[in-house]
Order: structure tokens, then C-alpha cells, then sequence
């Protein structure tokens, strides 16, 4: 099966390194880590992969404007802000939060890139749909072309990019000379874990894939990963049958964004022990999983490879200058 088409906005493909010294730390088995977070763009991390190919039907269809949304540090929001400048586009965000009075981290960059900006209640993104609609028809009453992007860009266009990422993966594990007993990812929006599903059935990859849930539960991302698989069947006309991937939603903590002192601790473990960050909403609280997996003996075999989805502005927002100060006593 060929993929539809795509932009080439992301510098591909990404390291795939092992942590050495993190993997004798914990005694299991060999850590590697698929560095995601160096696609490019201003830090884009996974964001990019999707949104190559769904900006490229953006474009094919003849859009002037992008709409999309997420929260007020949206990884994905930022990204498509940044897509939108690049390629001439008008870029509008709905975020849910309130106009912070000082910009910073994702935000910031919003402003700086030219996106327009909403701001919602949580009650009212909860209608998010009718917010994508309203936008919409406003943007058409003045002669623009708009094009919708669900949150993360994780719809059946976006689920390509992680399957092509894991025709990658074969290339890695091959050069590498190793067979991962199981991939570890953050979920946030789902896209980027049903693409890797997706993948490993397309590709013939035996690769067992844990999501960490960051956001909502087990149930809600095996029925958002059923009903993409399924558009994506329909669109596609394939029959491709996928098989399940393990679910973990007991990291998630208080929420959403909100990342306990241990997470923070992880952090800044690891970025001394392995010069590489994390940030608190995605890949700290996927890591604290996959830390957690491997000292209960969750995680069997030599070799297992955690997906860095990117995220570093995040820690920007989040991380004040106390906790900082509490990490480095």
C-alpha cells in the first residue's frame, strides 16, 4: 500500500540511541531511545510527522487558513502555527484556558508566529466541534478557504505518519542488530499510538507497543484507536486489522498538564544522567511508566525502546523557579 501524499518538513530519520548508563542505573533490560524530538521546526516532535501529510491535503484541497486546537501549551498547536507561517497559511487556534497575562513557552510562540487566538472555558471546549464549525463559517464569510485539524492531527491522514515511522524502526532495529521486546509512548491524542499499530501490522513488524496514558483513560484511547483504524480502513479501502497494543492509564497522576514531584524528580535524573529532557506533560510521565514497568519486571527481553515525542517547551510554563530550586538541593 503507498502512502498518500505528504510534505517533507520534518529532518528524517531520527537517531535511535541507547542510554547506557540509564539502562545499568535500573538493572533490566538495554533502554534505547528513538529521538523524536529532533525532528526540527522549532521542536516538534512527533506533531510533525502527522502533520506532513495532513497539511499536504491542506494544500491539495486548496486551503487558505488552518483551524485547529488544544490547551494553552499545545505542542501541536505551536507546530501548526509554525506549518501555517511557512507555507503562507493563515493559522487559527482555539485553546481552552484563559489569556495568560504573561506568554511563555508554546504561547509565546503562538503570538510570535501570527497565529489568531481563541480562548475557551473547559465547558465550552467541550462543544469543540460547533467551536471548529463557528470558526469555520466565520472564516468563509470573508472569502477564505478553511481546512480543520482535530486535536494532535490525529485523524486517518495523520495515523501515516507513524506508520511510515515504523518502516523506520525496522531500519534502526536492523542497523542496530536488535529485536525491541515492546516500543513505549506517551498518548496524548491517540494518533501517534494507532499509527504505530498500524505500522507494525503494514510493515510485518513484530513490535508489541505500551501507551501511557497522559490525558484520559484506557477505555476512551482503545476506542479513539478503533474509531481511527477504522476511518483510516474506509478511506484507504484496506482491511488491514491491526493487532492491540497495551494500555497504561495509571500514570497519569492528578491530570492532564499536571505532573507530580516525582515526575519532576525523573526529569531531572535523567537530564543529568543522560543529557536528555523530558518535559512534565508527555514524555516525563511516559517515562516515569516505562522506569516504573521495568522495576516491577512489567518489561521482559534484552532491549526496549521508549518513542521521545519531543515537548521541551513544555517544561517552561511548568517548572517555577521552586521546584527547580527543590530538584538541585
Amino acid at each position: 500500500m503507498n502512502p498518500p501524499p505528504k510534505l517533507d518538513l520534518a529532518r528524517l530519520p531520527t537517531p535511535l540511541q541507547p542510554l547506557d548508563r540509564l539502562s545499568d542505573a535500573l538493572g533490566g533490560p538495554r533502554i534505547w531511545i528513538k529521538r523524536d524530538d529532533l525532528t526540527e521546526a522549532a521542536g516538534a516532535g512527533n506533531k510533525i510527522r502527522k502533520l506532513e501529510f495532513v497539511l499536504a491535503d491542506a494544500i491539495n484541497q486548496g486551503a487558505t487558513a488552518l483551524i485547529t486546537s488544544g490547551g494553552l501549551q499545545s505542542n501541536h498547536c505551536r507546530a501548526t502555527a509554525l506549518f501555517a507561517a511557512q507555507l503562507g497559511l493563515q493559522c487559527h487556534l482555539i485553546l481552552r484556558g484563559s489569556e495568560a497575562r504573561t506568554a511563555n513557552g508554546n504561547l509565546l510562540l503562538n503570538q510570535l508566529l501570527g497565529a489568531n487566538i481563541d480562548y475557551v472555558s473547559d465547558q465550552a471546549f467541550e462543544q469543540l466541534d460547533a467551536l471548529y464549525a463557528r470558526k469555520a463559517a466565520q472564516l468563509s464569510a470573508f472569502g477564505e478557504r478553511p481546512y480543520q485539524i482535530p486535536i494532535g492531527a490525529s485523524d486517518e491522514l495523520g495515523l501515516w505518519g507513524y506508520i511510515q515511522a515504523v518502516k523506520e524502526l525496522a531500519a534502526d532495529f536492523a542497523s542496530a542488530r536488535i529485536q525491541p521486546s515492546c516500543i513505549v509512548t506517551a498518548v496524548g491524542s491517540g494518533g501517534t499510538y494507532a499509527g504505530l499499530l498500524l505500522g507494525q501490522a503494514l510493515y510485518n513488524l513484530t513490535l508489541p507497543v505500551t501507551g501511557i496514558c497522559v490525558s484520559r483513560n484506557a477505555a476512551f484511547f482503545e476506542r479513539k484507536a478503533a474509531m481511527d483504524t477504522a476511518r483510516w480502513q474506509k478511506r484507504f479501502q484496506s482491511s488491514l486489522n491491526p493487532e492491540l497494543g497495551l494500555l497504561r492509564d495509571d500514570f497519569i497522576g492528578d491530570g492532564y498538564g499536571l505532573a507530580s514531584p516525582e515526575v519532576y524528580r525523573l526529569i531531572a535524573w535523567l537530564a543529568q544522567l543522560e543529557g536528555i529532557i523530558l518535559d512534565p506533560v508527555y514524555t516525563g510521565k511516559a517515562f516515569q511508566g516505562l522506569v516504573q514497568m521495568i522495576q516491577h519486571g512489567d518489561i521482559e527481553g534484552t532491549d526496549v525502546v521508549f518513542l521521545h515525542t519531543g515537548g521541551l517547551l513544555g517544561l517552561f510554563p511548568q517548572m517555577s523557579q521552586q521546584i527547580l530550586s527543590e530538584l538541585l538541593e
